[in-house]
């Protein structure tokens, strides 16, 4: 058993399980006593606790994180060290780590990248402001919550900007995701955790990091190389202009990447309004041009019987689909490297040039020799034709010339190869056309009446019909899933349902559709559909705020997510601003958007001496607000100020509320008693006016 669990530090905090470990640290869940609420505790493991570098850093990490303070970066509560047992206080979150969420996930999707990035981005931007570098950014420190947000946690290297630059004993981080500067132990700033979120992102996108290798060493010597392959080279489903991004942040060259955090945010934000953004800005690549070849033809469709038959016939390979001049939002044409100053580049030219020289010395002596050739097959095609000539032989072709039909306009099928058998058939890319149907021939080459020798090659071009028109989708939002469901499939879509936790609709109801509400489809576009499957149900514990200023509650209350809290002021005697009431007794367990009123004291009013009673006393049953308890309690009312208890009351467990008779004139404040211990005061008005007819 490990020798923390149970143990109570600081006679604060109550260590309860390991949630992780690191490499100089372990890290427990914890109950803080003081403010009855869960925490992470990260204590240092005793083999460096004893060295006074890893003191240091482990300190610095702390003091690192309590300068900060934003959503995307894990709170730091507190910083200590007792009895040898150095530990650093921080939120606990509910999560898992990106590095977990990408091993169920795979590869993520651009938006998803996008969505994780931009927060991860916001966090350091953050830090960074601050003068704080991270120099760990990786998977493993990034935690994704329920909800979908993300924190940035573990600166167990950071370092403020204006200590010592550089490394003096190792290269920091986890070598997967090391900046170049880092794995040479030279001067790392801002730019390091961008190259570090670019990695980041490559892997998020492709599945991998971009260098791999059989040891730390040999991945960091490719980190200080460069020439990671373009992302799109594994997955070319990557938008251009997020490809742009993550390779200028991973820039070999540190005057090459981005500036800042802010800066590549500003990409981030302009990509997310236009996918089909391109930067002006270009990066290396080790690829060569590729070119793809699609198993099916434009549209959707797979290749017709009659056309598999042309293209056996004639050893025609399906061509590439022919992009339509009308399709909007194409991402532009990947540019091929250019860089003029770059070391990687010069190296390439060098080989290059050697290579160059080399072929045109072995193009000279190919040239010497084809020259010899080439009269020689001249001066035999001279006598060659000559014989041809006095023996009729161009006459006997001038008689095998056919005539090229008329196909433009007819329905390309099985037997259009067949029944023209004097010609090598060959098929165009499919178009979209206004005007010929599916099917029908809209262009051949040679054209219709022209006389070509027979078995010449022609080539044709099949239309796919008029290009479908774009529509807008409809707002499904509110509905049931069946109706989106059955309104979707009728109208020509592929719906696909996919459930998500709601606190607004009704389980079985539409949350939201992708594409949403009036962007852009087409038929036979697959749509999802997330369907509620009711609140996502959080517990927490209720602390105990009796008797802490409002303000310093409100600390208490705010990072344990409760969503429903109203805070009302109170005539009491205790000091202002302390709480004096809080609905929900401390330590209960309940959802987070239970509605918690807390009041605190507004003080006391200044009484002015009433005037002589001139109306008789009435008796009244007065209603008043009690906390709820899980075991039966005695109320006791006393009039302001005073010890004589005036009415007393048995209030059974779980009751909010209880009525008393009381006996007064005008305007009576009590205070009220719960077991004996003062809990707030109330005021009661006693109406002695005759009551009308």
């Amino acid at each position: 058993m490990d020798q923390y669990i149970g143990r109570l530090l600081d006679d604060r905090y109550e260590i309860l399980e390991v949630i992780g470990t690191g490499g100089m640290a372990v890290v427990y869940k914890a109950l803080c006593h003081r403010l009855n609420r869960l925490v992470a505790i990260k204590i240092l493991k005793d083999e460096f606790a004893g060295d006074e570098e890893f003191r240091r850093r482990f300190r610095a990490e702390g003091e690192a994180v309590a300068m900060l303070s934003h959503p995307n970066i894990v709170q730091v509560y507190d910083v200590s060290s007792v009895g040898g047992v150095n530990f650093i206080v921080m939120e606990l979150i509910d999560g898992i780590s990106l590095k977990q969420y990408m091993e169920k996930k795979g590869v993520l999707n651009w938006k998803e990248t996008l969505h994780f990035a931009m927060q991860i981005a916001k966090g350091l931007e953050h830090a960074h402001s601050r003068g704080i570098v991270h120099r760990d950014i990786k998977p493993h420190n990034i935690m994704v919550l329920k909800n979908g947000s993300v924190k940035v946690m573990d600166f167990g290297i950071a370092r403020v900007m204006n200590k010592s630059n550089t490394l003096t004993k190792e290269a920091l981080g986890s070598v997967h995701y090391i900046s170049p500067e880092q794995a040479k132990g030279g001067h790392t700033d801002n730019r390091s955790d961008i190259y570090s979120l670019g990695v980041v992102m490559y892997e998020m996108m492709t599945g991998r990091p971009p260098y791999d290798g059989e040891s730390a060493v040999a991945v960091a010597i490719q980190h200080i190389n460069g020439g990671a392959r373009r992302p799109s080279a594994l997955n070319p489903n990557i938008p251009y202009g997020l490809e742009q991004i993550i390779m200028k942040a991973m820039a070999l060259e540190v005057r090459d990447r981005y500036v800042s955090a802010t800066e590549m945010l500003q990409d981030m934000e302009e990509f997310r309004k236009n996918p089909a953004i391109a930067f002006p800005y270009h990066f290396l690549t080790d690829d060569a041009t590729q070119v793809i070849h699609p198993d099916s033809m434009p549209g959707g469709g797979k290749l017709t019987t009659a056309e598999k038959k042309v293209m056996a016939k004639t050893g025609q390979k399906p061509a590439p689909e022919r992009m339509s001049l009308h399709r909007k939002n194409a991402a532009p044409t990947r540019e091929p490297p250019t860089s003029a100053k770059d070391p990687l580049t010069e190296r390439r030219t060098t080989r290059q040039q050697v290579k160059e020289k080399k072929k045109e010395e072995q193009r000279n002596r190919v040239a010497a020799t084809a020259i010899v050739v080439c009269s020689a097959v001249a001066v035999m095609a001279i006598i060659v034709f000559l014989v041809a000539l006095f023996n009729g032989a161009l006459l006997d072709q001038e008689r095998d010339l056919v005539e090229v039909p008329y196909l433009q306009g007819q329905t390309f099928d099985d037997g259009l190869a067949e029944h023209y058998g004097d010609f090598n058939i060959h098929l165009n890319p499919k178009q979209y056309h206004d005007t010929y149907r599916e099917g029908q021939i809209i262009d051949q080459q040679p054209a219709g009446g022209m006389k070509v020798q027979r078995g010449s090659d022609l080539y044709i071009t099949v239309s796919m019909g008029p290009e479908p028109e774009s529509k807008r989708m409809d707002n499904f939002v509110g509905a049931s899933a069946e109706e989106a469901y059955a309104l979707l499939e009728k109208q020509g879509y592929k719906p696909l349902t996919k459930k998500e936790p709601s606190y607004v609709y009704d389980a079985g109801v539409v949350t939201r559709t992708d594409p949403a509400a009036n962007e852009e489809v087409k038929e036979g576009q697959t749509v999802y559909i997330y369907v509620s499957s009711g609140p996502d149900i959080v517990m927490q514990f209720m602390p105990e705020l009796i008797g802490m200023d409002v303000e310093a509650a409100k600390k208490v209350m705010e990072p344990l997510g409760f969503t429903n809290v109203r805070y009302e002021p109170t005539e009491s005697q205790r000091p202002v601003n302390e709480v004096v009431f809080q609905s929900v007794d401390k330590n209960k367990e309940l959802d987070v958007t239970t509605q918690i009123i807390i009041q605190y004291s507004a003080g006391l009013q200044v009484e002015t001496e009433p005037p002589e009673e001139t109306t008789p006393p009435v008796t009244i049953t007065v209603s008043f607000d009690v906390p709820e308890r899980k075991v039966e309690y005695m109320l006791e009312v006393r009039r302001k100020g005073e010890d004589t208890v005036l009415a007393s009351k048995q209030v059974p467990p779980g009751q909010t509320s209880t009525y008393v008779e009381l006996t007064g004139r005008g305007t009576v404040y009590y205070d009220l008693y719960v077991d004996g211990e003062y809990q707030r005061t109330q005021e009661v008005y006693f109406d002695s006016s005759p009551a009308e007819e």
